[in-house]
């Protein structure tokens, strides 16, 4: 297989952007020199870096692949520059809950993976005993729902549950991802008056939630010493909590995603529900310090939490927030749109581990989020100063529904090499399938 030599003034390597010339041949880094190599591509000033790692999404496949898919998905996340993603175990129908449904996402996949592909498994009521099999069959990580998911068959654990299966995570050092949200009964607050307002919508589902939520899991994590993950932290509140069970030397770890750093509730208008998600987007106050957390390490890395659905479940017609489906269309925008938000407040070299080395250690994926020899040839080449607008022509995932649509981003994306392979290139897909299975066995 013929050798490929790519070099700019900009390497992400060692901590560092710095001038080198990286070789690759298939799917593995071959040699590194600090300077440019005589038959090298030039990228110049561009950015050449590990490819970005999305930890949380959404696929839908199989049994609900008319909501995206993994051919659809994967074109996105490589359009984005994201050469690696962590599939959730619900919204496909069968839920990741067994051995067979696992076996069933795995065939699903097969020929249309265009970015690496890793799998969570579910953990709902009464299917602890189930666990053993899914991380045998090489599951990167446990999901759980503490509120109803939206599928009814993904229903939320209770302490019961969680104390039965986290010694079995535990004894394989697994982490357990919580969808934090916490409630005995609806908030009284007018959004059944007022189903097409946002600032309803919000005030529906509050932080104490949330705040509830994560100090559970804090709790079982300490009594369990079982890895415990916070996905989508979106209240502030919440973020004392975390720093201090970090401090105390408890297994927890945390993300937040990129919609709660790019959009506040200030500005999303009624009646739209391209911007509903669970938790809610917050005010801006709260999202900056969601920012802060970030910087100071409270939070360890960015995701999407990518979870499209079609026009009329999303309630494109009605803007009734109250129906419509909750999730956000984002995994094209994991690195663009999150360098967006962040770059007045943090440098390139600080922002640019947290969508590829942090991941990669939270997943234990040793061969990825670094540039060295014999790692994996997962690379993306960006601008991080080329503005551009989001356009319709521009977005490949399958509906073309969502609020980063029309946005002005302050990046864009040249290549994306997966496993050595140009799998994405100046707006269009060059190579197909380039993607492997990320199984933890």
């Amino acid at each position: 297989m013929q050798e490929r030599k790519i070099y700019s003034h900009r390497v992400w390597m060692d901590g560092k952007l710095q001038p080198a010339t990286v070789s690759f041949s298939g799917p593995s880094i071959t040699a590194i020199q600090f300077e440019k190599a005589a038959d090298a591509e030039d990228f110049a000033d561009a950015v050449i870096m590990p490819g970005v790692i999305d930890a949380h999404v959404h696929i839908n496949e199989p049994g609900r692949t008319e909501w995206e898919g993994f051919e659809t998905a994967t074109q996105a996340a490589a359009a984005g520059g994201s050469t690696t993603i962590i599939d959730m175990p619900l919204n496909a129908s069968p839920v990741t809950t067994t051995h067979e449904a696992f076996v069933e996402k795995l065939e699903s996949s097969k020929g249309k993976m265009n970015v690496n592909v890793g799998f969570y498994a579910g953990l709902v009521p009464g299917n602890s005993g189930q666990l053993e099999a899914l991380i045998q069959d090489g599951v990167v990580g446990v999901k759980c729902f503490l509120t109803h998911s939206g599928i009814d068959e993904f229903p939320n654990v209770t302490e019961k549950d969680l104390d039965e299966a986290m010694p079995i995570i535990a004894k394989y050092k697994l982490p357990l991802l919580a969808h934090c949200e916490l409630y005995d009964e609806e908030v009284a607050c007018g959004f059944g008056e007022n189903p097409t307002s946002y600032r309803h919508y919000l005030a529906s589902r509050p932080k104490q939630w949330e705040n509830d939520a994560v100090d559970l899991m804090i709790r079982k994590c300490r009594e369990h010493n079982c890895p415990v993950h916070i996905v989508h932290v979106a209240s502030a509140e919440a973020l004392g909590k975390i720093a201090a069970a970090k401090k105390e030397g408890l297994p927890i770890t945390a993300e937040t995603c990129t919609q709660y750093i790019f959009f506040n509730a200030e500005d999303i208008p009624d009646a739209n529900c391209i911007y509903k998600c669970a938790p809610p987007i917050r005010e801006r106050a709260n999202n900056d310090q969601l920012k802060q957390a970030l910087q100071d390490g409270t939070l360890d890395f960015i995701a999407t939490d990518h979870s499209p659905a079609p026009p009329d479940i999303k309630e494109m017609e009605t803007g009734n927030l109250k129906k419509a489906w909750g999730g956000i269309a984002g995994i094209q925008f994991l690195l663009t749109a999150s360098w967006t938000a962040l770059k007045d407040m943090m440098t390139l070299e600080a922002f640019i581990p947290l969508v590829t080395s942090k991941p990669a250690a939270f997943l234990k994926a040793h061969r990825k989020g670094a540039i060295a020899v014999e790692n994996d040839a997962d690379f993306v080449i960006w601008y991080p100063e080329a503005p551009q607008i989001v356009k319709e022509q521009d977005i490949f995932f399958r509906y073309k529904i969502s609020p980063y649509l029309a946005q002005s981003l302050s990046a864009t994306v040249v290549e994306t090499i997966v496993n050595g392979a140009t799998v994405y290139q100046m707006q269009s897909i060059k190579t197909k399938n380039k993607g492997q299975w990320l199984l933890k066995k």
